[in-house]
């Protein structure tokens, strides 16, 4: 059975430069798939391919949403079959209020009465964006920008929400509240593809991840199994075996001594 997003051998590039290389996913309904890897591996980049906010973007493959051809399509198109995006940096409006962001990411609807509940239902999210409702969105702390990108996203009402490095500049007490709030997201029912460079933050509440590496996936698999991997544990978790460890530690006095 087909995910509810499917992209299928993309490839993307820059100038002369391949970001993407024949890069395949499936997300399903209901689920938070983590996509996992270091700076410039390109995994912001399946995001804006899938967005189409890449010009004449993918080269190669093809993307589909709940079975529709969504490759080549305007941003525009792709926001209102149902998906929201909420872009590393958060990039929120500074000189509009919170209130006024938030009704931006509602721009494309007409149902006033479920706008207005999706108001209260992001204020649940997020009581904060309720008390600073009228300041402006540029002198919230880096965490309360976070959620208020998040906040203009689900205004949209989405089926699926792209988030790119969420817990990016936050501190570990803010991260953990993000993802908290993330996995409610979810649990109301809608998929989540989640770009992230936390990988013990991201497998811990996602039920598929995959690690992108120069453009390729090089691992996939249950969330749960790749936090058992000793290659991620040790790469993406930094956590070292005994034996690695040891070893490590030998190295480390071999050089004091030259």
């Amino acid at each position: 059975m087909a995910g509810m997003l499917e992209i299928k051998n993309i490839e993307t590039f820059y100038t002369l430069i391949y970001a993407l290389r024949g890069v395949s996913l499936s997300v399903d309904e209901g689920t938070v798939t983590a996509i996992l890897g270091n700076n410039g591996a390109g995994k912001s980049t399946i995001l804006k391919t899938v967005m189409g906010l890449l010009e004449d973007q993918p080269d190669k493959g093809t993307i589909e949403f709940m079975g529709k051809r969504i490759d080549g399509k305007d941003p525009e198109v792709i926001v209102r079959l149902g998906i929201a995006y909420v872009p590393e940096g958060r990039e929120v409006f500074e000189e509009l209020s919170v209130r006024e962001n938030l009704m931006m990411g509602a721009y494309i609807r007409r149902d006033r009465a479920k706008v207005k509940e999706d108001f209260e239902q992001v204020y649940e999210y997020f009581p904060v964006l309720r008390q600073r409702a009228n300041q402006w969105a540029g002198t919230l702390s880096g965490g309360e920008q976070q959620m208020l990108a998040i906040g203009r996203a689900l205004m949209n009402r989405p089926n699926l929400l792209f988030l790119d490095e969420p817990s990016l500049g936050l501190s570990p007490i803010l991260v953990k509240e993000i993802f908290h709030i993330i996995t409610a997201i979810n649990e109301r029912g809608v998929t989540i593809l989640l770009v992230e460079q936390n990988a013990r933050m991201a497998l811990s509440i996602s039920e598929f991840g995959l690690i992108l590496e120069n453009g390729r996936f090089v691992m996939k698999g249950k969330s749960k199994d790749l936090m058992e991997d000793q290659d991620v544990k040790e790469f993406y978790m930094g956590i070292r075996s005994e034996e690695s460890a040891k070893g490590f530690q030998r190295w480390k006095r071999k050089k004091r001594w030259r």
